[in-house]
């Protein structure tokens, strides 16, 4: 069994912000192939069944900074290996449109992979970076990444998570989504 995580802040009013792209990729797909997520309380998460049923989905209900407290909980519960954790999160390091799968990789100054890291005490667990670029006019990262897609940007993100539950369906089941 896989689990993916898409990491974001919980709260409405990050929604549509850079940092939560990776929640954003995880609700996708669940309209995409009709699961609903439901919130689990004491896994600090919104869960669903993946595609072929053997697979989860999951969205931290923790704000982003505490991301390792809810998969923590999550991996333990499904019994899940790090060898089987998908993380999809923001990269600034990636110009948006980009995306890169990676295995095995330090936190990069993310601070949600980082407390992925220090909870789960190994960074030998997949990442699927999303890129939102680096800010401009002397905007602080923080600042920045709690701030929505431009207009331009919105249909570039759009394909690129399209393109990312793609890589999702190869990764873990041999035919198309729909």
């Amino acid at each position: 069994m896989k689990l993916f995580v898409g990491l974001g802040n919980p709260e409405k009013i990050y929604q549509n912000t850079r940092h939560n792209i990776g929640a954003n990729v995880i609700l996708e797909l669940s309209k995409k192939i009709k699961t609903k997520l439901n919130k689990k309380t004491k896994l600090s998460s919104q869960v669903g069944r993946g595609i072929n049923k053997k697979n989860l989905l999951a969205i931290p209900t923790t704000f982003m900074n505490n991301s390792g407290l809810a998969v923590q909980k999550l991996i333990n519960f499904y019994k899940i290996t790090s060898k089987n954790l998908y993380v999809i999160h923001d990269d600034l390091d990636l110009k948006v449109g980009e995306y890169k799968i990676q295995f095995d990789r330090g936190p990069a100054g993310h601070n949600g992979i980082k407390s992925i890291i220090e909870s789960l005490n190994t960074q030998a667990f997949w990442r699927i970076r999303i890129g939102i670029d680096h800010p401009k006019n002397n905007i602080s990262a923080e600042d920045y990444v709690l701030k929505p897609f431009s207009t331009s940007e919105k249909a570039i993100i759009s394909q690129t998570i399209d393109k990312v539950i793609k890589e999702i369906d190869k990764i873990i089941n041999p035919g198309p989504i729909a």
